[in-house]
């Protein structure tokens, strides 16, 4: 099934949205490489979550509901789902996010997993910070991390 992606401007940068035709799969930062066969079409649902993205950027949305399928292991859809339980504005370390999946040990493994997620900000990654407090790895880069996180703790 071909993929539709759509991007769109925000206060971080370009931001693409793709989905599958029944939900959205993934999202990209500017400067990402994006497959050629994606069609760059807005549909009804690249244009719901769009919204819903400024809306976050705005403020004013502290949780998406449209549906989200992204494409990963067990164990990294069990990290995604744990992440998606982390309340707007507030963090959790990698060690917490490994405990939550039933694994103190998998620490490196939740950082890989949160590496991997394919539709950033819609499954929070950004809220998992290292034990010490401070801000560890971000596919859209550090400066994005800390904007997101602060952005929420103003809204919160």
């Amino acid at each position: 099934m071909a993929k539709h992606l759509f991007f769109y401007e925000t206060p971080v940068g370009r931001i693409g949205i793709a989905e599958n035709g029944t939900a959205v799969t993934n999202v990209t930062f500017a400067g990402e490489a994006v497959p050629k066969n994606w069609e760059q079409t807005e549909t009804d649902l690249l244009r719901k979550a769009g919204a819903q993205l400024q809306e976050y950027f705005c403020g004013r949305r502290k949780a998406f509901d449209f549906p989200i399928e992204p494409e990963g292991t067990p164990f990294r859809q069990k990290v995604w789902k744990a992440l998606r339980e982390i309340p707007y504005g507030e963090t959790r370390t990698y060690k917490e996010i490994a405990c939550a999946v039933g694994n103190e040990k998998a620490c490196r493994a939740v950082g890989m997993a949160n590496n991997k997620n394919p539709v950033a900000i819609f499954i929070p990654c950004h809220r998992v910070i290292g034990s010490n407090g401070k801000l560890v790895g971000y596919g859209g880069g550090l400066d994005i991390k800390q904007y997101l996180l602060d952005l929420e703790r103003r809204h919160a």
